[in-house]
């Protein structure tokens, strides 16, 4: 092999932490006594594995770092790998810097010890059953979807298989889209639950601070029909998986953990596709073992930021084996013929731990967003686009503008949009709460969502544009100085990029800028009980103007008004699961501004995130 042939030149020529990375293991290799001819394929492929963490995935793969040497099969290169001494493998005892498993994947170590970890404890709980359901859990199934059996006209009911089904196990996983009855299940779930065991401890948790706000308060819409004992005994209160943990002092360190984990006997999981795999890891580490967990999220949306796309994987595969079907079946009143699960993605061994649902109560798949949603799920970009320029139906407009500078029809629309919270700020109401009550309503009916965050079809280019409009119609900033703009004016809305746990501030949580009594700026956020309380701006973390949001900031979101803005040219962030979640915040009315060739290229590219986590859980079945 040749030592001296250089990494795909499809590699970024720089890389600060990679080649940094790349360097100390070659040192240490060098130390440890490895062969000269390794060392170059060694720094090539730490350079590679940390270049895929940044990238989203777990791994790197080891065909692609062979292009590097394409004249050398990839059973060398893994040998020569792991005679570096820095490469472990999977049956290793002593951890090492880089681990390649057996279908060739690189790791950074630790992304290898938290997959382990986590493929683990799943198959821990989803091996677990829980104690058998009685009958009268199944009358009280019957009782809680008789609206669903009249509606469905003897039709499997998967709300309620899916809620049986966590009845009947430790783990459970519900991947739906928006509107599909996801809430409902788990409230009719906790109806079973609190009501044999009236002290149940039960957690919410979401992974940001408006998704748990947002999960909360659908819960308590949702049981309203529930008799009063038993919405009294439901959670009252929803926490950022962080919050839930127990932040310290030390980074990537939980209060809570195996050796000390929570106390909680049922967790619920909401928005769970934005789990990324460290965060999963630590959440099931302190999960306690005879802990029941349900998982909520839509495997089709976004990934998490960070690395991994935990969900999705998890969530692949719907099997239910026979006897699994009969208990339900049994337990739901539903006859074992009509139980036809999915076929699934992929094959995993979370065997009978799976349900999807795709019956949207939200919109129907035949309305217009529905209709978008699986057009783009299913990648037929020419079908999504020929529809959309037909204009047959008013919930969903499409400005096929794909120009550099915003049209003016783009900018008015997006001015339109936000008339409305103008409106709302500038009515005077003697109550502080009934005003910011009216605000928060009015600028929650509308949301530009971009792609990108710079340039001029990105957020920062958005939130100047509406902020000059709006302090155009508002007049001067709130206390501003003689001479002196503050960047703090009646309507500013801000969105929390950094966790303030002393401030009970999350990342993702809105605020809006409003005088209070004494006419200086504060800014109101909503509580969980309904209230608002202010925050001085200066206390504020980390923070930013709001009027437009990434799709990744909005998941956890719905909006009655979408306008989705994609890039004038294409980008490697604009996939498939960005444009589905991006169409998919919006509840009545979507206008989707771009060109058919960015669209159709978004339609087409599917995310890919390298990742072992399904080959991890085979190994935990071993």
């Amino acid at each position: 092999m040749n030592a001296h042939r250089q990494p795909s030149p499809e590699q970024p020529a720089q890389n600060p932490l990679a080649d940094g990375f790349a360097r100390h293991v070659v040192h240490w290799a060098q130390a440890a006594g490895a062969p000269a001819d390794s060392l170059a394929v060694l720094a090539a492929a730490a350079r590679h594995a940390s270049l895929a963490v940044q990238g989203g995935h777990v791994c790197a793969q080891l065909d692609d770092l062979a292009a590097g040497w394409p004249d050398c099969p990839p059973g060398e290169l893994a040998a020569c790998l792991l005679a570096s001494r820095m490469v472990a493998s999977v049956g290793d005892a002593q951890p090492l810097p880089l681990l390649l498993d057996a279908d060739g994947r690189i790791y950074l170590y630790r992304h290898f010890a938290w997959e382990r970890r986590l493929a683990a404890r799943l198959r821990q709980l989803a091996g677990q059953p829980a104690p058998a359901a009685s009958a009268e859990r199944s009358r009280q199934l019957d009782q809680l979807f008789a609206d669903n059996a009249r509606r469905l006209g003897g039709a499997a009911d998967w709300q309620k298989l899916a809620a049986a089904l966590a009845l009947r196990g430790r783990l459970t996983i519900i991947s739906g889209g928006p509107g599909t009855g996801k809430t409902t299940t788990v409230v009719a779930l906790l109806a079973c639950l609190l009501q044999e065991s009236p002290d149940l401890r039960v957690a919410l948790a979401a992974p940001t601070g408006k998704a748990a706000a947002r999960m909360l308060e659908a819960l308590r819409k949702r049981a309203s029909d529930l008799p009063r004992d038993l919405q009294g005994l439901l959670p009252n209160e929803s926490y950022t998986v962080h919050r839930l943990l127990g932040v310290t002092p030390q980074a990537g360190r939980f209060r809570h953990h195996a050796q000390n984990p929570l106390a909680i006997d049922a967790l619920i999981v909401d928005e769970a596709s934005m789990l990324d795999l460290a965060l999963a890891c630590r959440l099931f580490d302190a999960v306690p073992p005879d802990a029941r967990v349900v998982l909520l999220g839509d495997k089709d949306q976004l990934a998490a930021v960070e690395a991994g796309a935990v969900f999705a994987e998890i969530s692949a595969d719907p099997t239910l084996s026979a006897g699994c079907i009969e208990q339900l079946a049994a337990l739901a009143s539903t006859p074992v013929s009509r139980i036809t699960p999915p076929a699934a993605s992929v094959p995993t061994p979370l065997t009978d731990c799976v349900v999807w649902f795709s019956e949207s109560h939200r919109f129907a798949a035949t309305s217009g967003i529905g209709r978008l949603a699986a057009a783009i799920n299913a990648g037929r970009s020419q079908a999504a686009s020929q529809w959309l320029a037909s204009d047959e139906d008013r919930s969903v407009r499409w400005l096929a503008d794909g120009s550099d500078r915003l049209a003016e029809r783009i900018r008015q629309t997006i001015v339109d949009g936000y008339q409305p919270f103008l409106d709302a700020l500038a009515a005077r109401h003697a109550d502080p709460a009934t005003h910011c009550a009216a605000v928060f309503a009015a600028f929650d009916r509308f949301r530009v969502l971009c792609a990108l965050h710079d340039g001029a079809r990105g957020v920062q280019a958005i939130n100047r544009m509406v902020a000059e409009h709006l302090l155009s119609a508002v007049g001067e900033p709130i206390g501003a100085a003689s001479g002196q703009r503050s960047p703090w004016y009646p309507g500013r809305p801000v969105i929390v990029l950094r966790n303030d746990y002393l401030l009970r501030l999350f990342n993702g949580d809105i605020g809006v800028c409003l005088a209070d009594e004494s006419g200086e700026p504060m800014v109101w956020f909503p509580a969980q009980d309904g209230s608002f309380r202010p925050v001085a701006p200066i206390r504020l973390p980390a923070h930013d103007t709001a009027f437009a949001m990434t799709v990744h900031k909005s998941q956890g979101s719905e909006f009655a008004a979408v306008l989705l803005l994609l890039p004038e040219t294409d980008s490697r962030v604009l996939t498939r699961e960005l444009l589905y979640t991006g169409v998919t915040r919006a509840a009545a009315q979507l206008t989707l501004v771009g060109s058919a060739e960015v669209l159709n290229s978004a339609c087409a590219n599917p995310t890919r995130r390298h990742s072992g986590l399904i080959a991890r859980l085979r190994d935990a079945e071993g």
